[in-house]
């Protein structure tokens, strides 16, 4: 059966995270706190904040449902006796101050966009990413000039499912409208990625990042490239193969 698909991850796979400070973006959460009117001592919320957010963190690793910022910091407020809603204008508030920095250090990897032009104009195309907002992940496509390329774009946070989860690569498929074996699946993470996707019985291309390296693979994938300018040639080659 004929390569139809070529489905992409996208931290680490088509970007790098490049001069970003996990400690000044909870910075800007502090101040972001504090300027939208909650009096709360930042080391007081911080405290409280990080038990919520281990909290969810076990369902979303464990169960790989997804769960948004959001829920964590509305949680948090709330427990210092603030009675808010999670949809609260300043938990939205909150939450881009946050990710301020993080979606200013993304940039693309070297050949991504010109894979991407490659892929798009041979194959159907579309992106999968684990994130727990997903206005970072369209803001980031956007003003990198790569969300043209894409038939669909599914992220975890309004998916409500996370890789490896079958149900958010499942969607992928019937937005595409390609059975798993007419895809291919492109990522840099051994388990989200790699055996998320050949569980559904995608074709898969390992891509080396600057969070995964080969050595770190449990699960064979049908191709392994360090750089994307490897790219075309594997898919290719998987093409022909199936």
């Amino acid at each position: 059966m004929s390569v139809k698909a070529v489905i992409f991850d996208f931290i680490g796979t088509l970007v790098r995270v490049v001069d970003y400070s996990y400690e000044g973006s909870v910075r800007k959460l502090c101040q972001s706190v504090v300027e939208s009117g909650f009096d709360v001592d930042s080391s007081v919320f911080l405290e409280v904040y990080r038990k919520a957010h281990l909290k969810y963190r076990e369902i979303r690793y464990g169960d790989l449902v997804e769960v948004t910022n959001a829920v964590w910091i509305s949680e948090a407020l709330n427990n210092l006796g603030y009675k808010i809603a999670l949809e609260d204008g300043r938990v939205k508030r909150v939450v881009n101050a946050f990710f301020q920095d993080y979606l200013e250090s993304l940039k693309t990897r070297k050949c991504a966009k010109k894979v991407l032009i490659w892929a798009s104009s041979r194959y159907k195309t579309g992106l999968i990413s684990n994130f727990t907002y997903a206005p970072v992940i369209h803001a980031a496509l956007r003003k990198l000039e790569l969300n043209k390329f894409f038939n669909v774009i599914l992220v975890s946070h309004e998916v409500g499912w996370r890789k490896p989860h079958p149900k958010i690569f499942r969607r992928a498929l019937i937005s595409l409208k390609v059975k798993p074996e007419e895809a291919i699946f492109v990522g840099d993470s051994p388990k989200e990625d790699i055996e998320g996707a050949k569980n559904l019985g995608m074709k898969t291309v390992f891509v080396s990042s600057q969070f995964y390296d080969r050595s770190m693979l449990e699960t064979a994938p049908d191709g392994m490239v360090e750089n994307l300018c490897q790219l075309p040639k594997f898919i290719r080659k998987l093409s022909i193969a199936v």
